[in-house]
């Protein structure tokens, strides 16, 4: 009848001991090699390939802004920071950046869309489809004309909508819209593109909308009175309850008050 001798707890201590070093040194081993091969020349990041919009940016502007940011190889390069790199240059609003192996970057670009100035005119910005308001050198805008929008900071997004809303209203009587303006009060005024200013007052999408349909419901019969085209108009108050003051260019009559009936 045979007996197992259990070893010495010396002997497993040493055994666990040297087991753990060799899986430490393979660990190390492992570690060193990855660090080289991703050190390895082969693994530089040779080219940049860009698309997307790109009508406002050649390789040239984005060479310039963004290879001097770019610091890595393959495996280590932040894609983040290259992202945040070119949504710096001008005109960009979103970048999608991707590895392509071994030694290549993709990219895919999101330009803005102008579709107003905002703020003053002698400081302009401009305002995205987005209804964002970014930088950009505002000589490159491809656009013959475009709408000036102005409001408080913050709100630009709210500006646009309505401009959406009332623009076309306006358009119906051949009387483009060239601004509108959110006071800090709340207050909404348009600038048409003949001159005239119309002051729309305070309150909601839907109160604005009903005033100015209102005046223009009736605008043609006034201004036809007088002899005058709907364009003749210089100024006009829709503030009014039950109407809405207007001066006309050539008439005599400095203010004119309609009264609109109520339904």
């Amino acid at each position: 009848m045979s007996s197992s001798v259990a070893a010495p707890l010396d002997v497993k201590l040493m055994n666990m001991t040297a087991t753990v070093l060799f899986l430490g040194l393979l660990a190390i081993g492992a570690v060193a090699t990855v660090r080289w091969v991703v050190r390895m020349p082969a693994f530089d990041i040779k080219g940049i390939v860009v698309t997307g919009d790109v009508s406002h940016n050649n390789a040239l502007t984005l060479r310039a802004n963004v290879t001097q940011r770019l610091a890595g190889s393959f495996f280590s390069i932040d894609l983040a920071r290259v992202r945040a790199a070119f949504e710096a240059v001008p005109w960009v609003r979103h970048a999608v950046v991707r590895r392509d192996f071994p030694s290549r970057l993709m990219v895919t670009l999101q330009e803005h869309q102008a579709v107003a100035y905002w703020g003053s005119e002698s400081e302009p910005r401009l305002i995205n489809s987005f209804g964002e308001v970014f930088e950009a050198n505002v000589d490159e805008v491809e656009q013959d004309t475009l709408p000036r929008l102005n409001g408080p900071e913050g709100q630009a997004a709210d500006v646009l909508a309505m401009y959406h809303v009332l623009a076309p209203l306006f358009a119906q009587l051949e009387l483009p819209v060239e601004a509108l303006d959110l006071s800090s009060g709340g207050s909404w005024r348009v600038e048409l593109e003949s001159g005239a200013n119309i002051e729309m007052g305070r309150g909601s999408v839907a109160e604005i909308t009903a005033r100015v349909r209102r005046f223009l419901k009736t605008l043609t019969q006034v201004t036809s009175r007088y002899g005058r085209r709907a364009n003749a108009v210089e100024s006009a108050d829709l503030r009014h309850e039950n109407g809405y003051a207007i001066r006309l260019a050539g008439v005599s009559t400095t203010v004119a008050t309609v009264a609109v009936p109520k339904k």
